[in-house]
């Protein structure tokens, strides 16, 4: 009789896609081996209204499912990376961290619509749509004269209401576009200096029991030291910065001649203040990495910037 294995989730497209990707991952692992879906329904999942920033505390999308762990209804989780708070959860581990995708954010525009060259193609005053405090920070950075609005929802949701006119554009994650078959939509890709990345995102995370030696086994052949290495400095810095996951906190990490290179900007809500900063270090030093980042970040100030209202 095969091993089943449960995998909590929360019930949105995306992450049913990233929870069936992972279910697949781990059946070609081991032929003998099912896995089976548990959806749960989360804080964020149940108030669309409000903007993630004015949720008190962290975790709303992640604890319920996390929970779901603990009590045994399901033996693993799959979060996305970003949404996933840097304290950690007694009595849970991450035990991998599978291959990242894209990092970076996407311009989406709606259909028919001449394609920007970039940011400077928008029109003055032009809406844009987006629930991320960090997106809007930099948005306003770069033009001050946008109109940044509200769009919460899953990705499918956010493109329909550009499509019904709501907004003139939206800001969504490349990776959660390519992995809902919706790359057609992205109009321009925002990269740096123009557009850092969350922490964590493109990334997933995959938790367990910490007394289920099994299923951290299971799990660790799905880990990728790269990515791995790349997200530990990311959240080191994010924990030492003591900002949420909502922050408005923007990262690029990458790979360069045998360094781990960590580029790093806070902002204020309305992006008229920013901090930047870049560092290097081997990549086994990935936490001493970020947390020297955020040091220097502080000395400039970035606490009064992610003070969270």
């Amino acid at each position: 009789m095969p091993r089943v294995v449960h995998i909590a989730t929360r019930s949105s497209e995306l992450a049913l896609w990233q929870a069936g990707y992972v279910a697949e991952r781990l059946r070609a692992l081991e032929g003998d081996l099912d896995a089976e879906l548990v959806e749960v329904s989360t804080a964020g999942d149940r108030d669309r209204q409000r903007a993630l920033d004015r949720f008190r505390g962290t975790g709303v999308f992640t604890r319920e499912v996390q929970e779901a762990v603990l009590d045994g209804r399901a033996d693993l989780t799959v979060h996305s990376l970003k949404d996933l708070p840097t304290e950690p959860v007694e009595g849970l581990v991450l035990a991998a961290v599978p291959q990242r995708a894209s990092m970076f954010d996407a311009l989406v525009v709606s259909k028919g619509r001449e394609l920007p060259a970039g940011l400077d193609s928008l029109p003055l005053g032009a809406r844009v749509g987006t629930g991320s405090l960090r997106r809007q920070a930099q948005l306003l950075h770069v033009r001050p004269d946008l109109i940044v609005e509200p769009a919460r929802g899953n990705v499918p949701t956010r493109v329909e209401k550009l499509d019904a006119g709501e907004f003139d554009a939206i800001v969504l994650a490349e990776a959660g576009l390519n992995r809902l078959g919706m790359t057609d939509r992205i109009a321009l890709g925002l990269r740096p200096p123009v557009m850092y990345a969350a922490v964590g995102q493109g990334a997933l995370g995959l938790e367990c029991r910490a007394d289920d030696p099994a299923t951290r086994e299971l799990l660790a052949r799905l880990d990728d030291p790269a990515t791995r290495a790349a997200v530990t400095a990311e959240r080191a810095l994010l924990a030492a910065l003591r900002a949420g996951c909502h922050a408005p906190v923007g990262v690029w990490t990458r790979h360069e001649a045998g360094r781990l290179v960590l580029e790093a900007v806070v902002l204020s809500s309305d992006g008229r203040e920013r901090l930047h900063v870049r560092t290097e270090r081997p990549p086994a030093e990935a936490a001493d990495l970020g947390g020297h980042a955020a040091d220097e970040l502080l000395a400039r100030g970035a606490g009064r910037l992610v003070e969270m209202p």
